[in-house]
């Protein structure tokens, strides 16, 4: 049996908009806090490891969540979730390991430091990611929202809490704070049902739940590269330090509503698989068309904002020495709105059980922009960087929307005539 569901909560997004916005806030909050404390150079490593927890939780807290809502609301019971955790707690535990080793081996170039720490600390970040994933998935399977929203800010809110009381104790240690990043996912403790999954459930299953995370996964890792690694990009490419920093604030300023939407999609996988349980294609075909259309101003919208006060934005928030041209404000504003609307198609595709198409349209996307960084032929690497992030971001849509047409046409199909969804 499904437990708990408070229906009051079930069907309001204020607070997982607000939960998903304040957590975004206090996780800069916490950076910034880091960086004053420490000064650039100590704060190196924790940089690092604030990189990767983005990382982390995009290949296991997000899909982890979706995994669990959909299993939940598909089979009307948590025991294929039951029956699958401990599979999915050693390819946690592994995987934390593995990239443990990893930042073990490269410690000195990673963190600038010879010792054990900071790789342990990376292994920490990636159970954490993933038993916060597994909490708020229990909680958005039993749609108790709210106690959602709170482990959205609560995580941060104790990140930050810890880094007041080392800079209210004139703590100068990246070991310190770094430990506060480290430990944020501690807050799912406060909801210990949200990981505990009982063995019923009302329909028999034969799906895969490690297929599922690893598509999603794979997926959702490399478009947060693509959603944030420009910096990066354009920096290898021969961009100053002016336009590197340039292209951070302006990534930072346009994804904004896709950092509100990370919390507004909790509720949407749910609700998906409903239809798609019940066969719904009419009402899964409407919401099709709606995100394409919602799509389409999205993108209109955001390129008039960026052409227009986009470069006057960066200025403000930012600082004066922050600049982005009409042009490129243009290009990185497009190229979000399509990041937004990718995730949305995300979930309406793992609503599906079709996981593994996120991967592979991704890898379309990513191919699609180094063709296009390459065939842009400006002189300027910003530009060009601008270019490949944009068309990584619609080629990826086109391929993810392609896929989900044909994935929800096959429900209006009689059950014995509909090709796999694999």
């Amino acid at each position: 049996m499904i437990r708990g569901r408070p229906l009051g909560r079930a069907r309001n997004p204020t607070a997982l908009a607000a939960g998903s916005l304040t957590s975004g806030v206090l996780a800069y909050v916490f950076f910034a806090l880091s960086t004053r404390a420490l000064g650039a150079e100590a704060a190196a490593p924790v940089s690092v490891l604030w990189t990767y927890w983005s990382f982390a939780a995009a290949a296991l807290t997000f899909p982890l969540q979706h995994w669990i809502a959909r299993s939940v609301t598909a089979h009307a019971g948590e025991g294929s979730v039951h029956d699958a955790m401990g599979r999915v707690v050693v390819l946690i535990t592994a995987a934390a390991l593995l990239v443990g080793a990893l930042s073990w081996l490269g410690r000195d170039q990673l963190f600038h430091r010879n010792d054990l720490w900071f790789p342990l600390l990376v292994v920490v970040v990636t159970l954490g990611s993933g038993f916060i994933g597994v909490v708020r998935g229990g909680l958005a399977a039993r749609r108790q929202f709210g106690s959602l929203a709170l482990t959205m800010v609560g995580d941060n809110a104790l990140r930050c809490a810890a880094g007041v009381v080392l800079v209210v104790a004139d703590v100068e240690s990246s070991l310190a704070f770094g430990v506060c990043l480290a430990g944020g996912a501690v807050i799912g403790l406060l909801w210990p049902r949200s990981f505990r999954f009982a063995r019923e459930q009302g329909r028999p299953t034969i799906e895969s739940a490690l297929r599922f995370i690893g598509g999603a996964a794979g997926g959702q890792l490399i478009g947060q590269a693509v959603l944030t690694g420009g910096p990066v990009a354009l920096a290898l490419a021969g961009g100053s330090p002016a336009q590197v920093t340039a292209l951070f604030a302006g990534l930072a300023l346009f994804r904004a509503p896709y950092t509100l939407a990370i919390g507004l999609v909790s509720a949407l996988t749910g609700r998906l698989t409903r239809f798609v349980v019940a066969g719904q294609a009419a009402r899964l075909r409407r919401f099709r068309l709606g995100t394409l259309a919602a799509t389409a101003v999205a993108v209109v919208a955001a390129g008039l904002i960026g052409l227009s006060i986009g470069p006057w934005l960066l200025r403000l928030i930012f600082g004066p020495e922050v600049r982005l041209d009409g042009f490129a404000c243009l290009l990185v504003a497009v190229g979000s709105a399509f990041a937004l609307a990718n995730l949305v198609v995300t979930v309406s595709i793992m609503a599906l059980d079709r996981s593994g198409i996120i991967a592979r349209s991704w890898v379309v996307g990513v191919l699609g922009g180094a063709l296009a960084y390459f065939a842009i032929g400006s002189e300027d690497p910003l530009i060009e960087t601008c270019w490949a992030f944009v068309t990584a971001e619609v080629l990826a849509f086109a391929v993810l929307a392609f896929e989900d047409h044909r994935g929800g046409s096959t429900l209006a199909q009689p059950a014995a005539t509909r090709p796999s969804t694999r």
